[in-house]
Protein backbone atom coordinates (compact mmCIF):
# COMPACT_ATOMS: atom_id res chain seq x y z
CA UNK A 1 0.00 0.00 0.00
CA UNK A 2 1.60 3.38 -1.18
CA UNK A 3 -1.40 5.94 0.35
CA UNK A 4 1.38 8.90 -0.52
CA UNK A 5 3.41 9.56 -3.05
CA UNK A 6 6.43 11.01 -1.49
CA UNK A 7 6.49 9.16 2.14
CA UNK A 8 5.80 11.63 4.93
CA UNK A 9 4.26 14.10 3.00
CA UNK A 10 0.57 13.61 3.49
CA UNK A 11 -0.48 16.23 0.67
CA UNK A 12 0.07 14.86 -2.36
CA UNK A 13 -1.73 11.20 -2.60
CA UNK A 14 -1.31 8.33 -4.96
CA UNK A 15 -4.87 8.62 -5.30
CA UNK A 16 -5.12 12.47 -6.38
CA UNK A 17 -2.24 11.75 -8.76
CA UNK A 18 -4.19 8.60 -9.93
CA UNK A 19 -6.58 10.80 -10.50
CA UNK A 20 -4.70 13.62 -12.51
CA UNK A 21 -3.80 10.76 -14.66
CA UNK A 22 -6.93 9.73 -15.66
CA UNK A 23 -8.04 13.27 -16.06
CA UNK A 24 -5.49 13.74 -18.69
CA UNK A 25 -5.35 10.46 -20.63
CA UNK A 26 -9.36 10.70 -20.54
CA UNK A 27 -9.18 14.31 -21.74
CA UNK A 28 -6.42 13.61 -24.56
CA UNK A 29 -8.07 10.30 -25.75
CA UNK A 30 -11.66 12.72 -25.91
CA UNK A 31 -9.75 15.27 -27.65
CA UNK A 32 -8.46 12.58 -30.75
CA UNK A 33 -12.09 11.46 -30.87
CA UNK A 34 -13.66 14.86 -31.54
CA UNK A 35 -10.99 16.14 -33.46
CA UNK A 36 -12.33 13.28 -36.02
CA UNK A 37 -15.61 14.61 -35.90
CA UNK A 38 -14.64 18.27 -36.81
CA UNK A 39 -13.98 20.07 -33.88
CA UNK A 40 -11.30 20.79 -31.77
CA UNK A 41 -8.51 18.75 -29.29
CA UNK A 42 -9.21 21.69 -26.87
CA UNK A 43 -12.65 20.84 -26.96
CA UNK A 44 -11.92 17.51 -25.55
CA UNK A 45 -9.92 19.41 -23.11
CA UNK A 46 -12.94 21.32 -22.06
CA UNK A 47 -15.27 18.72 -21.98
CA UNK A 48 -13.24 16.96 -19.76
CA UNK A 49 -12.75 19.52 -17.43
CA UNK A 50 -16.44 19.96 -17.04
CA UNK A 51 -16.87 16.46 -16.33
CA UNK A 52 -13.91 16.12 -13.62
CA UNK A 53 -15.49 19.49 -11.74
CA UNK A 54 -18.99 17.47 -11.80
CA UNK A 55 -17.59 14.20 -10.86
CA UNK A 56 -15.56 15.28 -8.42
CA UNK A 57 -18.47 17.18 -6.71
CA UNK A 58 -21.18 14.30 -7.73
CA UNK A 59 -19.15 11.66 -6.15
CA UNK A 60 -19.00 13.49 -2.61
CA UNK A 61 -21.94 14.56 -2.47
CA UNK A 62 -23.32 10.73 -2.93
CA UNK A 63 -20.84 9.17 -0.46
CA UNK A 64 -22.07 11.88 1.79
CA UNK A 65 -26.05 11.13 1.11
CA UNK A 66 -25.20 7.08 1.45
CA UNK A 67 -23.12 8.10 4.73
CA UNK A 68 -25.67 10.04 6.27
CA UNK A 69 -28.65 7.86 5.37
CA UNK A 70 -26.61 5.03 7.18
CA UNK A 71 -26.53 6.91 10.91
CA UNK A 72 -22.46 8.82 9.78
CA UNK A 73 -21.72 11.97 10.39
CA UNK A 74 -22.48 15.14 8.04
CA UNK A 75 -19.74 17.20 8.81
CA UNK A 76 -17.20 14.00 8.85
CA UNK A 77 -18.82 12.64 5.59
CA UNK A 78 -18.49 15.41 4.01
CA UNK A 79 -14.66 16.74 5.07
CA UNK A 80 -13.14 13.13 5.19
CA UNK A 81 -10.05 12.42 3.00
CA UNK A 82 -11.82 9.64 1.11
CA UNK A 83 -15.12 8.78 0.34
CA UNK A 84 -15.78 9.54 -3.44
CA UNK A 85 -18.70 7.21 -5.02
CA UNK A 86 -18.26 6.54 -9.08
CA UNK A 87 -21.91 6.46 -9.47
CA UNK A 88 -22.39 10.15 -7.84
CA UNK A 89 -19.50 10.62 -9.88
CA UNK A 90 -20.94 9.65 -13.11
CA UNK A 91 -24.42 11.29 -12.92
CA UNK A 92 -21.90 14.68 -11.36
CA UNK A 93 -19.96 14.24 -15.03
CA UNK A 94 -23.00 13.55 -16.77
CA UNK A 95 -24.87 16.33 -15.60
CA UNK A 96 -21.61 19.17 -16.34
CA UNK A 97 -20.55 17.54 -19.30
CA UNK A 98 -23.82 18.48 -20.76
CA UNK A 99 -23.82 22.40 -19.43
CA UNK A 100 -19.81 21.88 -20.96
CA UNK A 101 -21.45 20.50 -24.79
CA UNK A 102 -23.98 23.01 -24.76
CA UNK A 103 -21.39 25.80 -24.09
CA UNK A 104 -19.19 24.71 -26.66
CA UNK A 105 -22.36 24.04 -29.31
CA UNK A 106 -21.26 20.20 -29.62
CA UNK A 107 -23.87 18.14 -30.39
CA UNK A 108 -24.45 15.92 -27.51
CA UNK A 109 -24.78 12.22 -29.17
CA UNK A 110 -21.43 13.18 -30.49
CA UNK A 111 -19.95 14.93 -26.99
CA UNK A 112 -21.50 11.61 -25.24
CA UNK A 113 -19.47 9.53 -27.90
CA UNK A 114 -16.22 11.01 -27.57
CA UNK A 115 -15.63 10.99 -23.95
CA UNK A 116 -16.81 6.91 -23.93
CA UNK A 117 -13.46 5.51 -24.32
CA UNK A 118 -11.45 7.87 -22.66
CA UNK A 119 -14.24 7.72 -19.33
CA UNK A 120 -13.73 3.75 -19.34
CA UNK A 121 -9.69 4.52 -19.25
CA UNK A 122 -9.87 7.24 -16.76
CA UNK A 123 -11.85 5.13 -14.62
CA UNK A 124 -9.71 2.32 -14.64
CA UNK A 125 -6.77 4.60 -13.55
CA UNK A 126 -8.95 6.22 -10.99
CA UNK A 127 -8.91 2.64 -9.24
CA UNK A 128 -5.77 1.91 -9.36
CA UNK A 129 -5.50 4.76 -6.95
CA UNK A 130 -8.30 3.52 -4.96
CA UNK A 131 -6.14 0.70 -4.42
CA UNK A 132 -3.17 2.41 -3.48
CA UNK A 133 -5.01 4.28 -0.78
CA UNK A 134 -6.46 1.43 0.92
CA UNK A 135 -10.17 2.15 -0.03
CA UNK A 136 -12.99 0.23 -1.83
CA UNK A 137 -11.70 -2.84 -0.71
CA UNK A 138 -14.15 -6.48 -0.99
CA UNK A 139 -14.96 -9.39 1.52
CA UNK A 140 -13.10 -11.55 3.47
CA UNK A 141 -11.44 -14.23 1.25
CA UNK A 142 -8.91 -16.19 1.29
CA UNK A 143 -7.65 -16.33 -2.73
CA UNK A 144 -3.77 -16.19 -2.90
CA UNK A 145 -4.11 -12.44 -4.23
CA UNK A 146 -6.38 -11.43 -1.62
CA UNK A 147 -5.03 -8.06 0.06
CA UNK A 148 -5.55 -6.49 3.48
CA UNK A 149 -5.31 -2.79 3.87
CA UNK A 150 -4.35 -2.07 7.94
CA UNK A 151 -3.29 1.24 7.16
CA UNK A 152 -5.73 2.16 4.47
CA UNK A 153 -8.56 5.30 4.75
CA UNK A 154 -10.74 2.62 5.48
CA UNK A 155 -8.62 -0.01 6.81
CA UNK A 156 -8.98 -3.93 7.29
CA UNK A 157 -6.64 -6.20 8.98
CA UNK A 158 -7.83 -9.30 7.57
CA UNK A 159 -7.08 -10.55 3.86
CA UNK A 160 -9.83 -9.12 1.07
CA UNK A 161 -10.55 -9.33 -2.69
CA UNK A 162 -9.16 -6.37 -4.38
CA UNK A 163 -12.35 -5.60 -6.53
CA UNK A 164 -10.41 -2.62 -7.10
CA UNK A 165 -8.32 -4.29 -9.55
CA UNK A 166 -11.11 -6.47 -10.52
CA UNK A 167 -12.56 -3.16 -12.20
CA UNK A 168 -9.13 -2.30 -13.77
CA UNK A 169 -9.26 -5.66 -15.52
CA UNK A 170 -12.70 -5.09 -16.86
CA UNK A 171 -12.24 -1.60 -17.73
CA UNK A 172 -9.09 -1.60 -19.41
CA UNK A 173 -10.13 -4.03 -22.22
CA UNK A 174 -13.77 -2.28 -22.27
CA UNK A 175 -11.76 1.58 -23.05
CA UNK A 176 -9.86 -0.52 -25.80
CA UNK A 177 -12.75 -2.07 -27.39
CA UNK A 178 -14.42 1.52 -27.35
CA UNK A 179 -12.16 2.69 -28.74
CA UNK A 180 -11.38 0.54 -31.25
CA UNK A 181 -15.76 0.97 -32.59
CA UNK A 182 -15.85 4.53 -32.84
CA UNK A 183 -16.74 4.62 -36.40
CA UNK A 184 -18.53 1.51 -35.94
CA UNK A 185 -20.81 1.79 -33.34
CA UNK A 186 -24.19 3.75 -33.59
CA UNK A 187 -24.59 4.81 -30.13
CA UNK A 188 -20.81 4.29 -28.49
CA UNK A 189 -21.66 5.41 -24.68
CA UNK A 190 -24.56 3.71 -24.73
CA UNK A 191 -22.24 0.47 -25.07
CA UNK A 192 -20.14 2.44 -22.35
CA UNK A 193 -23.34 2.16 -20.04
CA UNK A 194 -23.74 -1.57 -20.50
CA UNK A 195 -20.11 -2.48 -20.17
CA UNK A 196 -20.50 -0.33 -17.03
CA UNK A 197 -22.87 -1.47 -15.61
CA UNK A 198 -22.36 -5.37 -16.40
CA UNK A 199 -19.09 -4.88 -15.25
CA UNK A 200 -20.60 -3.20 -11.96
CA UNK A 201 -23.15 -6.30 -11.48
CA UNK A 202 -19.90 -8.75 -11.24
CA UNK A 203 -17.66 -6.87 -9.11
CA UNK A 204 -20.59 -6.02 -6.51
CA UNK A 205 -20.46 -9.87 -6.01
CA UNK A 206 -17.03 -9.33 -4.29
CA UNK A 207 -17.86 -6.06 -2.49
CA UNK A 208 -18.86 -5.42 1.19
CA UNK A 209 -22.23 -3.02 0.64
CA UNK A 210 -25.60 -3.74 2.38
CA UNK A 211 -28.53 -5.46 0.38
CA UNK A 212 -31.22 -3.09 -0.86
CA UNK A 213 -33.76 -4.70 -2.47
CA UNK A 214 -34.49 -8.44 -2.23
CA UNK A 215 -30.56 -9.83 -2.78
CA UNK A 216 -29.32 -6.71 -4.65
CA UNK A 217 -27.23 -3.94 -3.26
CA UNK A 218 -27.88 -0.23 -4.61
CA UNK A 219 -24.68 -0.59 -6.41
CA UNK A 220 -26.31 -3.65 -8.60
CA UNK A 221 -29.74 -1.59 -8.79
CA UNK A 222 -28.16 1.29 -10.34
CA UNK A 223 -26.04 -0.96 -12.78
CA UNK A 224 -29.21 -2.60 -13.95
CA UNK A 225 -30.75 0.95 -14.56
CA UNK A 226 -27.15 1.33 -16.42
CA UNK A 227 -27.50 -1.45 -18.44
CA UNK A 228 -31.71 -0.85 -19.30
CA UNK A 229 -30.56 2.90 -20.42
CA UNK A 230 -27.44 1.72 -22.67
CA UNK A 231 -29.64 -1.09 -24.41
CA UNK A 232 -32.59 1.17 -25.12
CA UNK A 233 -30.39 4.69 -26.32
CA UNK A 234 -27.98 1.97 -28.61
CA UNK A 235 -31.09 0.37 -30.09
CA UNK A 236 -32.88 3.94 -30.52
CA UNK A 237 -29.65 5.21 -32.68
CA UNK A 238 -29.42 1.97 -34.67
CA UNK A 239 -32.78 2.36 -35.82
CA UNK A 240 -31.96 5.73 -36.93
CA UNK A 241 -28.96 4.82 -38.98
CA UNK A 242 -31.25 2.38 -40.52
CA UNK A 243 -34.15 4.55 -41.18
CA UNK A 244 -34.05 5.58 -45.07
CA UNK A 245 -33.09 8.84 -45.40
Amino acid sequence: MYPYLIPGFPYLTTFGVMMVAGFFVGAMMTGRSLERKGFTNDDGWSIAMWGLIGGIVGAKLWFVAENVARGGDLAGSLFSRGGLTWFGGFVGGLLFGIIGAKKLKIPLATAFNSVAPGLAMGQALGRVGCFLVGDDWGKASDVPWAVAFPKGIDPVDYPVHPTQLYEVIWLVPVSWLLWKRRDRSPFLFGEYLIFAGVGRLWIEVFRKNPTLVGPFTNAQLTAFGLIAVGLASWFYFQRQREAPA
